[in-house]
């Protein structure tokens, strides 16, 4: 029962992880006029967070060590909740760029600290549905703020909902702090496990480790610029009102949430390289509609495809983290592929499409994401190419 409470608890953290993510792209169409500053301005506020979730995730493990996962989750997620706070009475945008600091703090640990643990203790199924709730959270966040949008474009009313969730979460993480060592004493091993890999330089070196890091990269910014940048695609190139735009985000949250889902079942019957691979292939497909002049149901349709399809690419190469490297290395190897995904996809090629919509116009989305989808297939091939070269075998 009390592993049961555990696992439960460990899920809702990861709500809490997905609600921030999703709420400034379907906000930022309505916040950008609001503010009087352009539309690329988002950059600034998306440079604090991800830069942040870099230098978070990367000292992650030295925190762990000395606080646990535990506490680590709590602390995590209460400082989302003191920076969705603030952004629902940031004056100007600079102001959101100030919260997003605790924002982009609280995701880089939690996130490290929780798909290492699940990738230790718990079988591959188990990290899909973990990151299930992820999607959860992500589609959650865009039906508040459509809602919230729908009452005079209120965005701040939908970060102060969100917030409310979120320090509800954080409560219910301290309210556990006794079922983790109860159910898997064995996290006291952390702090040996910090020194006794290689560091991260040395590991950067490592062709497989450096390739895994691209795969993760590709697929987090697939993930990611359609969160931020869709709605404005929608709004800007498809000539949709805002309220709708988000709703139809939503559907592409929910189409990660059930992708993760069914991974999480699948799991238990193929092989997680089987889901990676149909992962990519149905990303692809997905893109693939949206460059079709179909009406705006059939744009819907491609996004929740995209969730589905891309979603199952990042729990399951997660899950196999010590598979590929070793328990020992696992913690340090999971801060850089965490590290990667959010430095190059959550950071860089996000930023790099908002700055190509404001020279070129958002139109270029979708070929935006299919470049990054060529990328993310190439990287997978070269991967598997590697795995085989060092005789791990595909599980």
């Amino acid at each position: 029962m009390m592993a049961v409470l555990l696992l439960l608890t460990i899920y809702i953290g990861f709500i809490g992880l997905g609600i921030p993510d999703s709420l400034f792209g379907p906000a930022w169409p309505v916040i950008y006029k609001e503010f009087g500053v352009s539309l690329a301005s988002a950059n600034y506020v998306s440079f604090v967070i991800s830069g942040l979730t870099v230098v978070s995730s990367l000292v992650a493990p030295s925190v762990i060590a000395r606080l646990k996962t535990a506490k680590v989750a709590a602390l995590s997620t209460a400082l989302t909740a003191t920076g969705l706070l603030g952004f629902a009475y940031a004056p100007n945008l600079w102001w959101l760029c100030l919260w997003g600091i605790p924002l982009g703090l609280g995701a880089g640990a939690i996130d490290t600290a929780l798909n290492n643990y699940v990738a230790l203790h718990y079988h591959p199924s188990q990290m899909n549905f973990l990151h299930c709730f992820y999607g959860i959270g992500v589609s959650l966040s865009p039906a508040i703020m459509s809602l919230a949008l729908q009452d005079h474009n209120n965005w701040r009313a939908g970060y102060r909902w969100a917030f409310y969730i979120q320090a509800a979460i954080t409560l219910i993480i301290v309210l556990s702090f006794p079922l983790w060592q109860k159910v898997h004493p064995e996290v006291k091993e952390e702090k040996a496990t910090v020194h006794s890999h290689p560091g991260l330089m040395e590991l950067l070196k490592q062709p497989l480790v450096l390739t895994t890091c691209l795969v993760f990269m590709g697929s987090v910014a697939i993930e990611i610029t359609t969160g931020s940048w869709g709605s404005t695609y929608l709004v800007n190139a498809k000539n949709l009102s805002p309220e709708l735009a988000a709703g139809l985000i939503t559907l592409y949250y929910v189409g990660m949430a059930s992708g993760r889902f069914f991974g999480g079942i699948a799991a238990n019957y193929w092989r997680c390289w089987t889901l990676i691979k149909l992962s990519v292939s149905l990303t692809i497909v997905a893109i693939g509609i949206l460059f079709l002049p179909l009406p705006e149901l059939v744009a819907g349709f491609a996004l929740f495809l995209l969730g589905f399809g891309n979603g199952q690419l990042y729990p399951n190469l997660l899950a196999l983290t010590p598979v590929h490297f070793g328990k020992e290395a696992s913690q340090t190897v999971m801060g850089l592929q965490l590290a990667f995904s959010y430095g190059g996809g959550l950071l860089l090629l996000p930023i790099l499409f908002g700055y190509i919509a404001q020279a070129f116009g958002s139109g270029l989305f979708a070929t935006y994401l299919l470049v990054l989808a060529l990328v993310t297939l190439v990287s997978m091939l070269m991967l598997l190419y590697l795995l085989k070269q060092a005789g791990i075998k595909q599980q």
